[in-house]
């Protein structure tokens, strides 16, 4: 697994696929079920419960005339002196002040705004109904795609609201399962989440992840798992790290940063600091922390990010070292048999381990899929934007064959190595999931697999074994873990578990897909979900939802508050799969990104005019939504089209584009965005920068009675991936520009931020978070749109 930087944030949204580990501002990670480290963020009927992003901006509506009352927004100090010079250019940057998570005056410009909130939620009436039919509805039992690890079956399960998800274990998948490990028993308020786990080849040890109030930093723990007693190894300062064991069980690779100096800030997930200097090291059980064996690291490259993942085989370990969020990775690797004392030799020398360096430049993607010895093969897009598969012998790594070429339209996602000589390829056909088998020999075509039009969210491998299992979702399936035997002569796939969700009838709803010219002509799709039988007649609430950037894919998958919009607003709901993901390959990511990042906010904002014209809605029936990456693009299409939005809400955005790349692991989505240090990509950061943008629509268009649409910024103090500071500052500046500079603003539609304390960007937040920050951004939504009710 290659681990990208980028802020991922990895939460219910719609269903996101990336290939490979992922650290950027998105929501989310596109794992297997039970790979080598299984990685408790991917895309699972556990994220049915969606948790997108949205922000609008609208005309003069009535929608805030519905508070009746004029906002009494805190006044908020604004420093004029700090003012920085880009390339020449003057920027003032008066909220600086907030960028420092311990300052006294940050937190009580913090608990100002929430008791601003506060008062504004009150008088949204949706909020307590939707609070109640979400609940309901989210209390139903959901399953994860099961594993196998020696002769043990490995889980995750959710009763339906529970804080967490549990992992049980059974000897057979007929035999009765156990309890694994509970997180819920870890904290009172449901706050530590499992973030990641791998279970050792023989199935004795369980090596997993927990993370404090959604931090992206997690403390390894190991537990025995026939007696589920707990062993004395506690590794911390792991971020951004999988677990890979060795094949003799003695222990596991892992990355780290170096321990903070004594005296520094110590409550992890808060501070700003910007992440440098991974490491890999290896863990023997038992053993302290401090004796573990450094294995790999690169302080001339303080940015790198190193993944250790050992082969099916057990012979060699695969370094992949990234920089950026690109799907780019060097490849080295280390032949473990050939080591002459083993990694036992290693805790007497200071040396690094002796990898030979297959890729040594970041030129494109590899990740390894199966190996015969010296013969691997890789899936890669390396003169490919839309991926291939090639093999390669290690003893000549200069000759380099296709095993299946690029295809003409589809991309080619995944692929797992089963039934010893055959492979699972998952394909994205226009943003729709296929499946099929293939001879891992020959890359000829065997069989396809029969799914639904949906998201395959998860698929679990084993190259020796016949059997395989795959999680299937979308907008109206909940979630379908498949049986599927590969070893008959034709593969015999049959449902191994089905959720259900009580009083969801699918055949109520309809979906569709339509190709919506964007400004320059590109054909973007675009879901559309919504009751069967609605009259386009301009009159309906919708949501639209987007994310454009990181080579992320956005593709369906089921959301329980989703259909409660639909059920009881009579809302549309909607997904732009604009440029800037990874719908239609590299090409189609490199073309909003960088210079181009314009192209997301083109994209967008014609999927929103779009609706209106083909009457799903109309402007002030139009509320839009986006997280992280998705929270920039709000941010920027308020401040492009404030007149287009009847509400806007955005989720942990990178809002201040000018100093993005200077806190925690921001610097790895530069390789997106830029960076303003270079004068030419500081010029395309200021045109979109949202923080820098934010104009008083009234002033640039005197003829027309415009404002900003009523908008929410959604944050929390410990999202240490994309940091708070970022929804701090727009928000202050937001209400200085258009609200309190002025003794009578035209601004009148509200503009309120929701900050969330002990949770992070979004992964491990326990359910009842999750549903009360769904009940507050709809039923803001509703009220801002005039929404009514129905029963």
């Amino acid at each position: 697994m290659v681990l990208h930087a980028s802020h991922a944030l990895l939460f219910n949204l719609p269903r996101i696929t990336g290939r490979l580990g992922y650290v950027g501002p998105n929501l989310l990670v596109k794992v297997s079920a039970g790979p080598k480290s299984y990685n408790c963020y991917s895309r699972s009927p556990f994220s049915n419960f969606q948790r997108a992003s949205s922000l609008s901006t609208a005309r003069f509506m009535g929608s805030l005339s519905a508070l009746r009352e004029p906002l009494d927004y805190p006044i908020v100090c604004r420093d004029d002196s700090v003012v920085d010079d880009y390339h020449g250019v003057k920027i003032a940057d008066p909220y600086r002040w907030l960028e420092d998570p311990d300052a006294e005056e940050v937190k009580e410009f913090v608990q100002k705004q929430v008791k601003l909130t506060e008062s504004i939620l009150e008088k949204c009436e949706a909020k307590d109904k939707l609070r109640d039919k979400i609940t309901k509805l989210f209390d139903h039992p959901r399953y994860d795609v099961p594993f196998k690890r020696g002769n043990k079956y490995f889980y995750s399960h959710n009763t339906g609201l529970q804080a967490q998800n549990v992992l049980y274990v059974q000897d057979s998948l007929e035999g009765e399962a156990e309890v694994l490990l509970d997180p819920n028993s870890l904290s009172e308020d449901g706050t530590v989440s499992l973030s990641t786990l791998s279970v050792s080849e023989d199935a004795k040890y369980l090596a997993y992840g927990l993370s404090s109030s959604g931090s992206d930093w997690i403390t390894i723990k190991v537990m025995r798992v026939e007696d589920k007693s707990a062993e004395p190894d506690t590794l911390s300062w792991v971020k951004f790290s999988g677990v890979s064991w060795t094949h003799d069980n003695k222990g596991f690779f892992y990355g780290r940063y170096p321990a903070p100096k004594e005296g520094e800030n110590v409550d992890a997930g808060t501070e700003t600091d910007s992440n440098l200097n991974h490491e890999l090291y290896y863990h023997f059980l038992g053993m302290d922390q401090s004796e573990d064996i450094l294995c790999w690291r690169d302080p001339e490259n303080p940015k790198h990010l190193f993944d250790g993942s050992v082969t099916d085989d057990g012979k060699y370990l695969l370094l992949s070292i990234g920089e950026s969020c690109d799907p780019v990775n060097k490849l080295y690797y280390c032949d473990m048999s050939s080591l002459p004392e083993g990694l036992e030799g290693f805790k007497k020398k200071n040396g690094l381990l002796p990898f030979v360096k297959l890729i040594d430049r970041f030129d494109a993607q590899y990740q390894a899929i199966a190996n015969d010895d010296t013969v691997f093969t890789f899936l890669t897009n390396k003169g490919a934007p839309k991926y291939k598969l090639v093999r390669v012998d290690l003893k000549e790594p200069s000759n380099w064959i296709d095993v299946i070429p690029e295809a003409e339209k589809d991309v080619l996602e995944s692929a797992y190595a089963v039934n010893v000589n055959q492979m699972i390829i998952s394909y994205l056909s226009d943003v729709k999931y296929v499946l099929q088998i293939r001879d891992l020999k020959t890359g000829s075509l065997l069989h396809q697999l029969p799914i639904d039009i949906g998201s395959v969210y998860g698929i679990s491998a084993r190259r020796e074994a016949s059997v395989a299992f795959i999680g299937f979702t979308s907008f109206l399936t909940p979630g379908i873990v498949y049986q599927c035997n590969i070893g008959t002569e034709v593969p015999d796939m049959k449902i191994f578990r089905e959720i259900s969700v009580p009083g969801f009838d699918r055949s109520e709803y309809e979906v569709s897909q339509v190709f919506v010219p964007s400004k320059d002509g590109t054909k973007i799709p675009m879901f559309i979900v919504g009751r069967k039988n609605i009259n386009l007649d301009g009159s309906h609430p919708c949501l639209l939802y987007g994310y454009g950037g990181f080579n992320i894919s956005l593709t369906p998958t089921f959301s329980v508050s989703r259909i409660v919009l639909t059920r009881h607003l009579g809302a549309f709901f909607c997904f732009a799969n604009i440029r800037g993901g990874g719908e239609y390959g590299e090409e189609w990511h490199k073309a909003g990104a960088l210079s181009k990042k314009q192209n997301c906010f083109d994209d967008f904002i014609s999927a929103a005019e779009y609706l209106i014209s083909a009457g799903y809605t109309q402007s002030r029936k139009l509320c839009i939504e986006g997280g992280s990456n998705g929270g920039l693009l709000i941010g920027a299409c308020i401040n492009q089209r404030p007149d287009l939005f009847g509400c806007a809400l955005a989720h942990v955005g990178v809002m201040d584009m000018l100093r993005f790349h200077k806190f925690t692991i921001g610097h790895a989505w530069t390789s997106d965005y830029g960076c303003s240090d270079k004068e030419e990509e500081f010029q395309w950061l200021i045109k979109y920068s949202p923080l820098h943008n934010v104009r008083r629509p009234w002033e640039q268009h005197p003829d027309q009675s415009l404002q900003y649409p009523p908008t929410m910024l959604l944050t929390a103090d410990h999202d240490d991936r994309v940091v708070p500071l970022h929804s701090l500052k727009l928000l202050a500046t937001m209400q200085y520009v258009l609200c309190t500079s002025l003794e009578k603003s035209p601004q009148t539609n509200p503009i309120i931020g929701r900050i969330e304390c002990k949770a992070g960007h979004g992964a491990g937040r326990p359910t009842q978070k999750m549903i009360d920050e769904a009940a507050d951004r709809y039923g803001f939504m509703a009220k801002m749109l005039g929404a009514s009710w129905i029963e």
